[in-house]
């Protein structure tokens, strides 16, 4: 039997080594765990109760640790003596703990992150400080959500009711400092700002934070951010509210420490809840689950157990409670992995003076590093929800509930996820089972109701009560004095984009200092570029006048809503038609009617030549056919005629000419319609795309921005651009012209050009506007009165205030008849339908050569050749010329197959002779009539 034992023992080594190796891995009976925390705080005495909680459910549960009983040993620090909290840190270290519960405190979490480095034992801290990394330390695990995730959902909230300005207030500890940073960077990403930061000591005295309350009551941010601890935090609301810091216009948004202390604390004094009325805070979102219920329902008793009956159960505990159970899950797989509780010294921790911190007594877990990976791989649903950590080390699924204090309790308007990293009202667990929808427009928030019990949203800020007097830098024009001058014999801005900023402060709910500077000499504009770089450099608070809105300026300053939309338009010289009773006449010029006129003459009579000799409807009297070229010429101009044509060469000069009538008809009703609706330029210019193709000079104005954007936006050449200073230099260059050193046309913004343009009626605007753009007050980033005077410019738009303004500075004048005159140089000249008629009096010319040879040819072959006589100046030249006219003239006599074939089956088959046959009744050569016999 004992060799079949040994054998059976042998096989199992051999098949099965890893589990045998398990088998004889022996578990420690007691497992021993550190806890360090801070006893007399709401927060230290949740834990405590959690982490006793956790001890019990653990070790009544055989399915974890299999037998081996887990145990704590806590230690209390003091979290505001940072000196003695880390010594009493260092003490406790000297205990063979294979993991720590804590430190709360980021000071101390610092230190023992360092310790636990070096003695590779897991740090299960719910220290939030963002700068404790598992990057920096390996052994450091976040068991709660880390401050970056909460101030990322303060930030969230800042951003959705469109604060840019808040003031933060922070206990001057790492906790502090490191949580306000991570702040101001989500802040800064929504281009928002911490416009004041004031921390205190922990020790502070009620005089000094008095004194910080009135110095923060003096800044122009109403958004004040609390990042305190609990004892700090309520002290700060009740002396706030004592100052009157808690009514309209005043929003407090709390951290977690708030909604921790409300939630632990069983009871809270009434003068507590009235300080905080209003107040909002964020609280780490636990979601439900069956551990959660469990542990709740419970509490009271474990409460009352451990002697902390007064507490209830807050975030931090089921935090806590989740972190031992990680450890309990850790330590099970550990074990079954083989692994093994041993513990080495190290010969550099060395007492050499024998001090009471004995270094030698801290020892170095062996296999830490492997409780470390177990601890990180952790994935189970805890009573915080879901315990598992991503690469970073950190939970995953941060979410903050949005809490509004009001009445004696709380209410929760709304989440925030690091899954969207947008606020809503539906639950972040909700949330997880969607792909994520990260659009702005799907945030959303309940009411909320604001200190000084208002449910109107805070504005955020006020002008500060002791601010310095505003400096306004306003442009010291020289021309078009209507938008802004400089009164020199009083000294005051007066002008349209004056009464406009002035209008709009006397909308604003509070008043406001400010005094006037004048930028530029007033002989020469000024460029604006160089007015808005000087409040870019804060040398100006702002700047007020006649400036664009570009793209260029947006990227380092903030401009108000456009009180007047302002486009670049281009001017150009315009003569207007008069429209009077001959206006029909306008479109052609005197040469251009004429040889029209004459045109449809010629043509009529060529028709007439090719068609008299064969064609009925151009034959008769003398002035019967005097009539009928002159009513076929003229008939064609509406494709009218009834004539027909016959000959070839007739229907073909006809062909062309109608298609040359075709034309004129079009260009005259085409040229007409713009005579009678629109101005016609006397120049080539009809747009940008003529403006960037020629090589003339162009002129802008003194000053704008136009210089800039055609010679970067349009890609033209600087050397053809001039500088114009006033409305005078435009008429007088417009008027020179390129060729007399003037300029084609001029680029200027709209209201200029309204306003030259009252008094300039020969030019005109060639064009549409080709930017988009307008005249908006500049403030620097983020100044809360650019906010406001855009809402107050809104108004006066709405009210017809702005309107009023305008017809006050701006009203245009009407131009004087005497300086309307015709214009002819758009007129359809001749030239333009040179090659038209060309076209046609050849076709005219050759058909009537054409025609002539073949007449002559017809009469040689009719006429005998003696009868003709050769010499120029006889008697028998001048009778051969009468009759060849006469025979042209003679009606050409039908062929006998073409006249057979007229008359129809009942004709005779039979020859006839040579003799001609002519149409019945119709005069014959000699001017008889034959009748046609059978």
């Amino acid at each position: 039997m004992k060799i079949v034992f040994l054998m059976l023992l042998l096989v199992s080594l051999f098949l099965f080594p890893n589990e045998i190796h398990k088998s004889l891995a022996a578990r420690p009976s007691v497992v021993s765990i550190g806890s360090i925390l801070r006893f007399n705080s709401t927060t230290g005495g949740v834990s405590a109760v959690a982490i006793r909680a956790a001890l019990e459910d653990i070790n009544s549960d055989p399915t974890v640790l299999n037998g081996t009983t887990l145990q704590v040993d806590m230690r209390d620090t003091n979290c505001d003596d940072g000196f003695l909290g880390m010594v009493e840190a260092l003490q406790f270290m000297e205990t063979d703990a294979i993991a720590i519960i804590g430190p709360q405190c980021s000071t101390i979490a610092h230190i023992i992150s360092y310790v636990a480095n070096e003695l590779q034992v897991p740090l299960m801290s719910f220290a939030s400080d963002a700068t404790l990394s598992s990057i920096q330390f390996p052994f450091f695990v976040r068991t709660m959500p880390s401050d970056l995730y909460e101030m990322a959902a303060v930030a969230a909230v800042v951003d959705y009711y469109q604060w840019k300005i808040v003031t933060a207030i922070y206990i001057d500890d790492d906790y502090g400092r490191n949580g306000i940073a991570a702040l101001d960077d989500e802040l800064t990403a929504r281009r928002c700002k911490i416009s004041y930061k004031v921390g205190f000591p922990s020790n502070a005295k009620r005089s000094d934070l008095l004194n910080l309350l009135v110095t923060v009551s003096n800044m122009e941010s109403r958004v004040i951010i609390l990042h305190t601890g609990a004892e700090p935090g309520l002290k700060l609301l009740a002396l706030a509210n004592g100052l009157n810091m808690m009514g309209n216009g005043y929003v407090w948004i709390a951290t977690d420490w708030l909604s921790s202390y409300l939630d632990a604390n069983s009871s809270v004094r009434a003068e507590t809840i009235n300080d905080m009325q209003g107040v909002l805070t964020v609280r780490p979102h636990i979601p439900k689950s069956k551990m959660k219920s469990n542990l709740m329902s419970k509490w009271n008793s474990l409460s009352k157990k451990y002697n902390h009956s007064d507490l209830r159960l807050s975030a931090y505990g089921f935090y806590v409670y989740d972190s031992v159970w990680a450890v309990a899950r850790a330590l099970d797989s550990f074990f079954d992995d083989g692994g093994r509780i041993s513990f080495k010294n190290d010969s550099r921790l060395r007492d050499e003076t024998g001090g009471s911190l004995h270094l030698e007594a801290m020892s170095v877990f062996d296999m830490g590093k492997k409780l470390l990976d177990k601890i990180r791989q952790a994935n189970f649903t805890g009573a915080s929800g879901q315990v598992q950590f991503n690469a970073q080390g950190e939970l995953i699924h941060p979410a903050y509930d949005i809490i509004s204090i009001i009445g004696n309790g709380v209410r929760t308007i709304g989440f925030w996820s690091n899954y969207t990293r947008l606020l809503s009202t539906v639950l972040p667990e909700d949330l997880y089972l969607k792909p994520p929808n990260t659009s702005l427009a799907n945030q959303h928030l309940y009411d909320v109701i604001w200190p000084g019990e208002t449910a109107q949203k805070p504005r955020g800020w006020v002008f500060p009560s002791n601010a310095k007097e505003l400096i306004i830098g306003v442009p010291n024009r020289f021309s078009f004095k209507e938008f802004v001058t400089l009164d020199n014999a009083t000294g005051k801005m007066t002008g349209y984009c004056i009464d406009v900023f002035t209008q709009a402060l006397s909308l604003l709910p509070y008043p406001v200092t400010y005094r006037f500077r004048a930028f530029g000499t007033g002989t020469a504009n000024p460029h604006y570029d160089q007015l808005i770089q000087k409040v870019v450099d804060n040398e100006f608070d702002a700047a007020i006048g006649d400036i664009a809105i570009t793209m260029n300026r947006t990227q380092t300053l903030d401009f108000t809503q456009p009180f007047i939309e302002s486009g670049l338009v281009i001017l150009a010289p315009v003569k207007k038609h008069i429209t009077n009773s001959w206006a029909f006449l306008q479109p052609f010029t005197l040469g251009m009617w004429c040889v029209t006129g004459l045109s449809f003459l010629v043509v009529g009579a060529v028709i007439w030549v090719l068609e008299h000799r064969i064609n009925d409807d151009f034959r008769g009297s003398p002035r019967q056919q005097l009539i009928t070229i002159v009513w076929f010429s003229f008939s064609t101009l509406f494709f009218a005629h009834r004539e027909n044509t016959m000959s070839a060469l007739g229907r073909g000069v006809l062909i062309i000419w109608l298609f040359v009538v075709l034309i004129i008809q079009s260009s005259y009703t085409a040229s007409l319609t713009s005579i009678l609706t629109v101005q016609q330029l006397d120049t080539s210019i009809r747009g940008l795309d003529d403006l960037k193709n020629s090589d003339y000079t162009i002129g802008f104005q003194v000053g704008s921005f136009a210089e800039e954007y055609m010679v970067k936006e349009l890609n033209i050449s600087r050397s053809r651009l001039k500088a114009l200073g006033s409305p005078e230099e435009y008429a007088e260059n417009l008027k020179l012209g390129p060729k007399k050193g003037g300029v084609m046309a001029i680029v200027d913004e709209r209201p200029y050009v309204e306003l030259f343009l009252s008094t300039n009626c020969k030019i005109a605007v060639a064009g549409s506007d080709f930017t988009s753009r307008g005249w908006g007050f500049a403030f620097p980033r983020d100044s809360p009165l650019q906010v406001d005077l855009s809402t107050a410019i809104l108004t006066l738009s709405e009210n017809g205030e702005l309107q009023r303004i305008h017809d006050k500075w701006l009203r245009t004048g009407d131009c004087s008849a005497d300086n309307t005159e015709f214009v002819d140089s758009n007129q359809l000249r001749l030239e333009s339908f040179m090659g038209l008629f060309l076209i046609c009096g050849a076709a005219c010319a050759l058909a009537l050569l054409i025609y002539f040879g073949i007449m002559l040819r017809q009469y040689l072959r009719h006429e005998p050749p003696e009868s003709i006589s050769t010499e120029p100046g006889s008697s028998k030249s001048k009778c051969s010329l009468k009759r060849f006219i006469s025979f042209v003239d003679d009606r050409e006599p039908p062929k006998q197959k073409r006249s057979l074939r007229l008359s129809g089956s009942s004709m005779p088959t039979t020859p006839t002779s040579n003799v001609d046959i002519e149409r019945p009744g119709r005069p014959t050569r000699n001017g008889g009539v034959v009748n046609i016999e059978s």
